[in-house]
């Protein structure tokens, strides 16, 4: 349903430009919006115009008009003020609130479509028959972005973002929890992973620019049917969650460059608490001291090289063999070969899946 606001805003606007009063109101004779306050006549004859045949009428030098939705009355407009023009300006004025009426509700149709597509709530044939009957192109590429911030539900991000990126029958901006945004962007047959970045760092910079803290967007990968739209939805909630533990640093990320930490985040905690006692014994990476820990996260940043590692710690490369070596004895891995290097990175990547997840349950 328009809402009053548009409805003021509308006849706000056609009053500056017509230079006539006008007045919705509903079956029931309450002011919806106006220009001028109506007298009681004049709203008790709008009252009594509802059960008129009629669709138009004039009463004491004001016209009525009779606005439905889907053949069922709405509105009555009260178009008022002087000049000869007034029946012709309050029936195109009639005629731009029924206008209004349908479009919004195309859009709330199409808002509820999407919702139910991305939660999976549509048998495979409603997908096709309704997106048919809502003129939705069934068979371009689209993906799914999410957009997360840290003010959530109080932040207006939903209304900022679908007033700038929803424009169009192209691509649909809504909601399906108080938390975070769903862009369902189409794209070209051209486009990749590069240009979907690149949109997700324009609504990063506005948002950002418009004062809404903690934007984070991920998104899925590009389908190319709707039925599969559910899909990439699911794949950008499962880049939002993963991007959290492991690329805590990146404001935006996609489901294709989550790596290993997709296998990870799947894994049931009792899985991973075996896993890191059968690495680690009865420690944990916690235990290390800062020294060590700075250690080994340079050692994998320089892809196991000692000489570069050493330089960029200002430490002699004997320096460092030592401290490897110290870790060695410790859990057992030496980090200069491949696979004890793997399994350790692996390790710690679990530890640190195992404690956001604590912290997400408490």
């Amino acid at each position: 349903m328009i809402s009053n606001q548009i409805l003021q805003s509308t006849i706000d606007g056609l009053k500056a430009i017509a230079r006539v009063e006008l007045c919705v109101v509903d079956v029931d004779g309450k002011i919806i919006s106006t220009t001028f306050e109506p007298s009681e006549i004049c709203i008790r004859a709008a009252q009594e115009f509802v059960q008129s045949p009629a669709d138009s009428q004039e009463v004491q030098g004001h016209q009525f008009f009779k606005i439905y939705d889907e053949m069922q009355l709405e509105y009555i407009l009260i178009a008022g003020g002087g000049g000869d023009d007034i029946y012709t300006i309050g029936k195109m004025v009639a005629f731009q609130i029924q206008n209004l009426l349908v479009a919004y509700k195309e859009r709330f149709d199409k808002d509820n479509f999407i919702k139910n597509l991305l939660l999976d709530n549509l048998l495979l044939v409603d997908i096709y028959s309704r997106a048919k009957k809502l003129h939705i192109a069934s068979d371009v590429r689209r993906v799914v972005m999410i957009v997360e911030s840290a003010a959530g539900k109080d932040s207006n991000a939903l209304e900022l973002v679908r007033a700038n990126f929803g424009s169009g029958n192209r691509d649909f901006v809504t909601a399906v929890d108080e938390n975070n945004v769903i862009v369902v962007k189409e794209l070209t047959e051209s486009d990749t992973n590069r240009e979907i970045d690149r949109t997700a760092s324009v609504i990063l910079a506005f948002l950002e620019k418009e004062n809404i803290p903690g934007v984070r967007i991920a998104y899925g990968t590009i389908v190319k049917e709707i039925k599969e739209v559910s899909r990439s939805y699911k794949e950008a909630k499962m880049a939002l969650d993963v991007g959290k533990i492991f690329f805590d640093e990146r404001n935006v990320i996609a489901y294709s460059e989550l790596g290993i930490g997709r296998l990870i985040y799947q894994l049931p905690i009792p899985l991973c608490k075996m896993f890191i006692k059968e690495i680690f014994g009865g420690k944990s990476p916690d235990d290390f001291d800062e020294e060590t820990l700075l250690t080994i996260n340079k050692f994998f940043e320089n892809s196991l090289n000692v000489s570069e590692t050493s330089r960029q710690l200002f430490i002699h490369r004997n320096t460092l063999v030592y401290r490897l070596d110290k870790l060695q004895k410790s859990t057992g891995l030496d980090l200069r070969v491949f696979e004890d290097a793997i399994t350790f990175k692996i390790a710690l990547m679990v530890v640190k899946y195992m404690k956001y997840m604590e912290t997400f349950e408490y």
